[in-house]
């Protein structure tokens, strides 16, 4: 099992658990998609949120707190990810890849997942905080 850990730390860098559920996230900068010249940079995020408990448990929504390099912080809310509305199956995870364009090379993402469990209750997974840095002009 450690080496399975291990390999997912080197995967995933960044990763926070909440409970029985762990999300975990990889971050690229991408240069074709970015044009500095003209104030925009892009990243991918890849997330993987695993569930490690014993029942499912469904991602309801998600409310990201985005901020560029001259620490503006952006908030985006809404239903799901990726038009979907996941269901996890105990020791099962997702995963999606996503995008994120800013007007400064750097910022940082983090944020939570409104999730709710087979028994109806509901909770916030923790997303965790990483950091978007693009190359040095």
């Amino acid at each position: 099992m450690s080496s399975s850990l291990d390999s997912l730390a080197v995967l995933f860098p960044f990763a926070a658990s909440s409970g029985d559920v762990t999300v975990r996230v990889a971050v690229s900068f991408l240069a074709e998609q970015s044009d500095p010249s003209a104030g925009r940079w892009f990243w991918s995020y890849h997330i993987r949120i695993e569930n490690r408990g014993k029942r499912s448990v469904q991602l309801l929504s998600r409310h990201w707190n985005i901020r560029d390099g001259r620490g503006d912080v952006h908030e985006v809310i809404g239903d799901g990810v990726v038009g979907e509305m996941p269901l996890i199956a105990p020791g099962a995870s997702f995963d999606y890849v996503s995008g994120c364009p800013l007007s400064t090379p750097t910022g940082s993402m983090a944020g939570t997942y409104q999730m709710v469990d087979e028994d109806g209750r509901a909770f916030d997974a923790a997303i965790p905080k990483f950091a978007l840095i693009g190359p040095v002009a």
